[in-house]
């Protein structure tokens, strides 16, 4: 299964996301996106795409401690694939009783009952995969209800565009290389959503531990953790750096990308570098998040592991009902 929606990703571009109850859209140019997990990583590629949009990423239960003044002039957009997703649905609610605007994007659950209960604004997504695989949907749908006709019409081009398994052997090969170790993802701020990516299906396809780092705040903390010493050798060397180069990227970020990458090598820290590139800015977006979802599948299997379920976070809702 997992495989199948790898392989057919591009697929999901051709998605064509209708808002119900379109009526109550609220017009504004402010979002706030509540959601969890595979469930709000499409806001954060869309600001890597444009970064001018004014979209606030909340991932807790409640709303964000913003100004009164800013919530009320945002769309609270609910976003959880599943739409069962517990801090998300609180947020709904707490949407409500404050009077904000509120829609949803789902693909079924309690919030898209809850939308239509409450005559919201939603847009319905395709079910039966999990939520971050499912990203393409989650991007077309987020650009459809923030009214970003002209990306939407461009995004749908990568449906003829990416060619999914053509990222199928670079995943492959690193994944042989990742076994064993602890990956950091290492981007320029600009593209840390991408970056974020890439941990989370680490964390979730190939079930390993696996964080991301962004520059230039790295190089004033992070990076001396790793001034690999005698007595310290032992904490580092269990750790491979996966830098996401673009040459879009501030030349002060790429010179100082291309100094710790010499840094760590000195120091015999394993480095792999993935140039992120594309034939449009959207077309590097998902380049790059196919490469992390195909390392992270191969992982799993690298590893002997069934790369779609997440048992550990299925016994922790169990847990906290």
């Amino acid at each position: 299964m997992m495989y199948e929606s790898l392989k057919n990703f591009h697929k999901q571009f051709e998605f064509v996301p209708v808002v119900e109850n379109a009526k109550g859209l609220k017009k504004t140019s402010s979002f706030v996106i509540g959601g969890m997990g595979g469930s709000n990583l499409a806001a954060g590629l869309v600001e890597i795409w444009n970064p001018s949009a004014e979209i606030y990423s909340h991932r807790d239960y409640g709303l964000p401690n913003l100004p009164k003044k800013t919530l009320k002039q945002s769309l609270f957009i609910a976003s959880s694939y599943s739409g069962n997703t517990e801090e998300t649905l609180d947020g709904f609610h707490k949407a409500l009783k404050a009077k904000l605007p509120v829609a949803v994007i789902a693909a079924g659950g309690k919030l898209l009952d809850l939308a239509r209960k409450n005559k919201r604004p939603y847009i319905q997504l395709p079910h039966g995969i999990q939520p971050r695989t499912a990203v393409g949907y989650a991007f077309m749908a987020l650009l459809k209800m923030t009214g970003d006709t002209a990306r939407l019409r461009e995004a749908g081009a990568l449906a003829h565009l990416l060619k999914s398994t053509e990222y199928e052997r670079a995943g492959k090969t690193l994944a042989k290389k990742l076994k064993g170790n602890v990956p950091i993802i290492y981007a320029s701020e600009r593209n840390g959503a991408l970056a974020y990516n890439w941990k989370i299906r680490l964390n979730e396809t190939g079930k390993v531990p696996a964080f991301s780092g962004l520059l230039p705040e790295l190089n004033h903390n992070e990076m001396n953790g790793f001034d690999v010493k005698e007595k310290t050798r032992e904490l580092s060397q269990r750790f491979f750096f996966v830098f996401l180069k673009d040459a879009n990227d501030h030349p002060r970020i790429l010179k100082r990308m291309n100094v710790t990458e010499r840094l760590y090598r000195e120091r015999g820290l394993p480095v792999e570098v993935v140039i992120v590139n594309g034939k449009s800015p959207v077309h590097k977006i998902f380049s790059s998040t196919l490469i992390a979802d195909w390392t992270a599948y191969h992982l799993a299997k690298e590893y002997g592991i069934d790369p779609e379920p997440v048992p550990l976070v299925e016994e922790f809702k169990k847990l906290i009902k």
